[in-house]
């Protein structure tokens, strides 16, 4: 498995150096009780909130889920950076002591920027490609993700890092990521947009399957049951609850009550969506697999300078 440490490095090195911003004050900064704040472009995050609990199940979290503005794959990173931005003051100003930036364009385009900002840790998610080198048999591996992820130099740099004596096929699945927000989990259509998907990948007789965006293992029961039983599918969600545990411990920011790993959760959990909060509300219950109540951060679905440049032209 990819190692924490690894996986950070792995991160911070290959990131766009982008410009940095005036600092903000933190009222959770350095305070063991404080929630961790995770946020993703919309429902693909909470796999990963799911692991954290599953990690750090006596932590408090806020997870914020930015409906109004998904996919971030189709936008670019200075409006994924402006959107994070704002996300992410947002949470600090709730008082998050660390943030987990459960989105891997986002972690792409913006974490420089948001630990040059912010006065708290966060934690970003990359591609499991060096796990997937050292677990297959047959020196072929596959890679899905988002359509500007599959493609992105990025990637190509952890596969010339990690996999370069590896066959590796990386291919575009943003419909998978509709499929997770509509909260098609696990029905026929789903299976099928699911077999299309990953057609171009299993042709090539590969033996690990790399979910590269936190929405696919959404759909993991689907994935490995067309992939079938010859293909092991993998993600990063458990190296980044591990990884974050680390990051709090190095800080001595865990919460004192218990927080071992494989207990239910206990701590508290407090869930925002930039979008309409009702059907968000459906499928984050689904996901995580036990209700949950969902508020709506209107302030964070305005749209982005971009993007309104662009209604202007209309």
């Amino acid at each position: 498995m990819l190692q924490s440490a690894h996986l950070q490095q792995a991160v911070e090195s290959q990131l766009s150096q982008l410009p940095t911003l005036p600092t903000l004050q933190a009222p959770g900064a350095g305070q063991a009780s404080a929630p961790i704040g995770v946020f993703d472009s919309g429902a693909g995050g909470l796999t990963i909130l799911s692991a954290l609990r599953q990690e750090l199940p006596g932590e408090d979290y806020i997870y914020v889920g930015d409906t109004a503005h998904c996919p971030y794959g189709l936008r670019s990173e200075a409006e994924i950076t402006q959107l994070v931005l704002e996300i992410s003051r947002f949470l600090v100003e709730r008082g998050v002591k660390l943030i987990v930036v459960a989105c891997n364009a986002a972690s792409q385009a913006a974490l420089a920027t948001l630990r040059a900002t912010f006065p708290v840790p966060f934690v970003g998610v990359v591609p499991a490609v060096k796990p997937a080198a050292r677990l297959t048999r047959k020196g072929r591996i596959g890679i899905i993700a988002t359509n500007q992820a599959a493609r992105s130099p990025y990637l190509q740099q952890l596969i010339a890092d990690f996999a370069r004596e590896i066959e590796t096929y990386s291919h575009g699945c943003s419909e998978l990521v509709t499929l997770v927000e509509r909260g098609e989990l696990d029905t026929p259509t789903a299976e099928e947009v699911v077999r299309q998907a990953l057609r171009p990948v299993l042709s090539k007789d590969i033996d690990v399957l790399v979910l590269g965006c936190t929405h696919f293992p959404a759909l993991r029961p689907v994935i490995e049951r067309v992939a079938g039983s010859n293909v092991q599918v993998i993600d990063s969600g458990a190296a980044i609850a591990r990884r974050t545990r680390s990051v709090l411990e190095a800080a001595a920011l865990l919460k004192p009550s218990s927080n071992q790993g494989g207990q239910d959760p206990s701590g508290r959990l407090e869930v925002w969506c930039s979008g309409e909060p009702a059907s968000f509300r459906q499928i984050a219950s689904r996901i995580l697999g036990y209700p949950v109540v969902v508020h709506q951060a209107s302030q964070l679905a305005q749209p982005t300078t971009s993007a309104a440049h662009e209604e202007e032209k209309e």
